[in-house]
C-alpha cells in the first residue's frame, strides 16, 4: 500500500504514555500466548549461515542481509527473514511433545520492503511453533488454533481499553473463516488485496485458508515459501491448503490488516509437491529438508505474530514508525508530520 495519511489524525496517547502502553501490549499477550498454546520461550538467532536452508525464503524474491565470517574463512551468514523452519528444527532437539511448544522474538531486517505505514526495514515478531500428531493435521485442528490465538488478541483489547478507556473494543466476537478461493469466486473482479479489504470491512476479523497455491484463475492470493506452510494439502471444505492468515479490519487505515501468518507446516509429502510445484526441487539436498524427509523433525504448526503491528492496531496508531524506532525516507517523515503522525 501506498502512505496513508487518515483526515484529521491525532494520536491516541502521548509519546511518554504510549512506551508504556507498548510494554504492556507486549507482555501481556507473549504471556497468554504462552499460557494458552503451551509454549516455553527460547532465544533465537539474529542471523544463520547461508546455504543450509533454514532461512525463510517469503516470497522467494527478497535479498537477505548477509556478511562474511572472518573466524570461519569467509562463510557467509545472512540475517534472518523469519525463523519458520529454525523453530521447528528447535522442536526436534528439544524433544518437545505434541500439544507443547516454544516461541521467541524475532528481529529481522528486509532490506526489500517497500516502505509504507505497516511495512518496515525492521520486523519484530513472536515466531512460535508446536508440536503436532499426524491426525492433527487438518482444517478443524488449525481452526482451533486460530480461534486460540484470537482469544488471546479479545483479552489484550479488553486490557487496553480497562487501561486506556478512550481506546473502545472494535473485534467482533468471533473471527471468519474464508478460503482464498471462496474469496476469488465472491469478488471474481477484484483484486487479492480488494478482495481481503472487502472481507475484513464486512467481518471485522477473517482467517484467509490456502494462501501460497495458485486459485481456479491460476493465481496465487499471496506467495508463501514451499518449505514451511502447507498450502497444497487437500482440506475438509473441498480446497487445498492447511494454512492462512488473521486479517484484522483496521478502522484508522480503512483497510485489511494483517497481523499474523501461520499454518501447519509441510509433512515429507507436501514439501516434495511443493517443491516440485515452486520449480526448486534440488532444495530437498539442503539440511533442513533433509532433516525433514528423514523425519528428523517433528510435525508442527506455526506462525509469526508482529509485534509492532499488535501494538500500533491496538493503539490505533496511523503509521509503524510510532511504535518503533526505523529508518525512513525524508520524505515520508515529512508528508507523516504534516498529517499529525511523528516517527520514531
Amino acid at each position: 500500500m501506498a502512505l496513508y495519511i487518515p483526515a484529521d489524525y491525532r494520536a491516541t496517547l502521548n509519546p511518554e504514555t504510549t512506551e508504556q502502553a507498548i510494554k504492556m501490549l507486549k507482555d501481556t499477550f507473549q504471556r497468554r500466548l504462552a499460557q494458552e498454546l503451551r509454549l516455553r520461550r527460547v532465544t533465537a538467532p539474529l542471523f544463520v549461515l547461508s546455504g543450509t536452508g533454514i532461512n525463510d525464503d517469503l516470497n522467494g524474491t527478497e535479498r537477505p542481509v548477509g556478511f562474511p565470517i572472518k573466524a570461519m574463512g569467509d562463510r557467509r551468514a545472512e540475517v534472518v527473514h523469519s525463523l519458520a523452519k529454525w523453530k521447528r528444527m528447535k522442536l526436534g532437539e528439544y524433544r518437545i511433545a505434541p500439544g507443547y511448544g516454544l516461541y521467541t522474538d524475532m528481529n529481522a531486517i528486509r532490506a526489500d520492503e517497500e516502505l509504507d505505514n505497516l511495512h518496515s526495514l525492521y520486523v519484530d515478531q513472536w515466531d512460535w511453533e508446536r508440536t503436532i500428531r499426524p491426525e492433527e493435521r487438518n482444517l478443524e485442528f488449525l481452526k482451533g488454533i486460530v480461534r486460540t490465538i484470537y482469544g488471546v488478541l479479545k483479552e489484550v483489547e479488553a486490557d487496553t481499553y480497562e487501561r486506556y478507556p478512550h481506546i473502545t473494543p472494535i473485534l467482533p466476537d468471533e473471527i471468519t473463516f474464508i478460503h482464498a478461493e471462496e474469496l476469488l469466486r465472491q469478488y471474481p473482479k477484484l483484486t487479492p488485496r480488494e478482495r481481503e479489504n472487502e472481507a475484513a470491512k464486512r467481518y471485522g476479523a477473517i482467517f484467509i485458508i490456502g494462501i501460497g497455491g495458485p486459485l481456479s484463475d491460476g493465481q496465487k492470493h499471496d506467495g508463501r515459501a514451499p518449505d514451511y506452510d502447507d498450502w497444497s494439502t487437500p482440506n475438509e471444505a473441498g480446497y487445498a491448503g492447511l494454512n492462512g492468515d488473521i486479517i484484522l479490519w483496521n478502522p484508522v487505515l480503512e483497510s485489511a490488516y494483517e497481523i499474523s501468518s501461520m499454518g501447519i507446516r509441510v509433512d515429507k509429502t507436501a514439501l516434495l509437491r511443493q517443491l516440485e510445484a515452486e520449480g526448486c526441487p534440488e532444495r530437498a539436498e539442503l539440511d533442513f529438508h533433509k532433516s525433514l524427509l528423514e523425519d528428523r523433525i517433528p510435525l508442527s504448526i506455526g506462525g509469526g505474530i508482529g509485534q509492532s503491528r499488535l501494538c500500533m492496531f491496538f493503539l490505533r496508531c496511523a503509521h509503524i514508525g510510532e511504535v518503533q524506532a526505523s529508518i525512513w525516507p525524508d520524505e515520508m517523515i515529512e508528508a507523516c508530520r504534516k498529517g499529525g503522525i511523528f516517527l520514531k
